[in-house]
This record gives C-alpha cells, structure tokens and sequence, in this order.
C-alpha cells in the first residue's frame, strides 16, 4: 500500500479520491504550483485561505497528488452521522467543538499529528471570507499556536476559481459550471516565524504570528489574482451585528 509519511492513505481517504477526482478533473481546469514546496516527509502545517464550499476540494485535490494527505480541522457538527460525517471519521479528519470546554482537543490532536510526521490543514480565517472583494479576513489564532508549539513549516495556500462556480453567500446557491472554471491553488514557500520561537505565547505573539501567515496568504492570493490586495485586512462582524473594523495587514504593522 502507498504510504506518507507518518501516515497511510488507507481505505477511505481512496474511496473519497474515487469519488472526488473524477468530476473535479471533468467539470473544471487546473492551475497548480508550488507542489515544490510541499515536505517530502515529517509533519507540517498548510494554512489556506476559504472563499468557496467548493474550495476544500480542489485543495484536497491539489494535496493528494503531492502524496502528501491533510487532516483537515472541521465542524464537530459534520462528523455527527451520514455519509460525511463516516468519511470525515474514517478519513482521519479533526473535529472542532467551538465555544465549549472540548476545543482544546482539537489543537492537541493537531500537535499529536504533526508529532507523527502529518500534515494538518487550517483554514485561520475560521470560515467563509466575508471580505466584499473575497480577500483573506483577519485570521484566528490556532494555526500559529499549533505551529510555534510544534515549530512545524507552515506553507501558505492560495486558491481562487472555486469561488466562480460555487460562490459563498449567493442570495441563489446556483452552482456555475459552465463555462469550464479554473481552480488555481498555489503553494508558496514556508512562513518564516522563527522570530516568534521561545517567546511566551502571549495573545500579542499570537496575533503577530497569526498576522505573518495571513500576510503570506494574501501576498501568494495577490500573485495568483494578478491583483493588488487591499491595504487593510477586513474583520468579520461582531457578535452584535455589525463590521469590525478594518485591520491593517502584517507588513504595515511591523512598521
């Protein structure tokens, strides 16, 4: 049997590829790089940035061909029962219990893993942009905490097209398949983050940490776009409703 590091693909991350790679390779074109970057082996971290339901697919796509497999962190609700929920569990997947007293576990078994030889995925933006203009949000802070606890590479993903078929937050969920879209998902060098090694994890660190990932998403969305990112990082809304406000990027706070 074909192994990664760390772990084997196993049974049900291949039924999941036999189910999934015949429509993505039919129904849309690629447009990948940056495979080069991906660790040959040892445990590693892939920070991506999240525009599109469809979107965790073409990753997944994109990161089973390098031969490297992700355990993606996900909703504690997906793994509760059906057929997605029995993938995500024979899969390997990563329940997240947000707000309870469970949501430690999450970032212990993605230290666990990366201890193995693993990768892990993180979505730091914790769900959908809510950037008018689909640009990467203000970034949570899990991804850096797993990643200076383990020191770990983290590698930057950028993907955009999956965005044009099935577009977040459409007031009609119409699914655009046609014409043929483009997923393009790049993979960029390792964060630097050894500044922040040793340092007390405080909240700061953490969200200078958080920051720098998030500026290595947005410079690799910008080059992937052939657009200018914004100069300010937008935040999502606060639990009263409205905008928070918007947030400078990494490299106009270092300044």
């Amino acid at each position: 049997m074909f192994r990664v590091s760390g772990r084997r693909i196993g049974f049900w991350y291949r039924m999941a590829a036999v189910l999934c790679k015949p429509p993505l390779v039919v129904l849309f074109k690629r447009d990948w790089h940056g495979m080069e970057h991906i660790p040959a082996d040892g445990g590693f971290i892939t920070a991506i940035n999240h525009n599109s339901y469809l979107d965790p697919l073409s990753y997944a796509h994109f990161q089973y061909n390098t031969g490297r497999v992700p355990r993606f962190l996900a909703k504690a609700a997906l793994f509760r029962g059906g057929f997605v929920g029995t993938m995500l569990r024979g899969t390997g997947q990563i329940p997240v219990y947000r707000e309870s007293t469970d949501a430690a576990n999450a970032f212990r078994s993605a230290v666990d893993a990366i201890n193995k030889g693993e990768c892990v995925a993180f979505y730091p933006e914790g769900t959908l942009t809510r950037d008018p203009d689909m640009w990467p949000m203000r970034g949570k802070t899990g991804a850096a905490r797993v990643a200076l606890l383990t020191k770990a590479p983290v590698i930057p993903v950028a993907q955009w097209g999956a965005n044009e078929a099935v577009p977040p937050y459409a007031k009609e969920k119409r699914v655009r398949l046609f014409p043929r879209k483009t997923l393009k998902v790049h993979a960029g060098p390792p964060v630097d983050l050894s500044e922040f090694y040793g340092q007390e994890p405080t909240a700061e660190v953490l969200r200078a940490a958080t920051d720098t990932i998030m500026g290595a998403i947005t410079e690799l969305l910008s080059e992937v776009r052939g657009q200018s990112a914004p100069v300010q990082r937008y935040d999502r809304p606060t639990r009263n409703g409205t905008d928070g406000p918007p947030l400078p990027l990494a490299d106009e706070e270092s300044k």
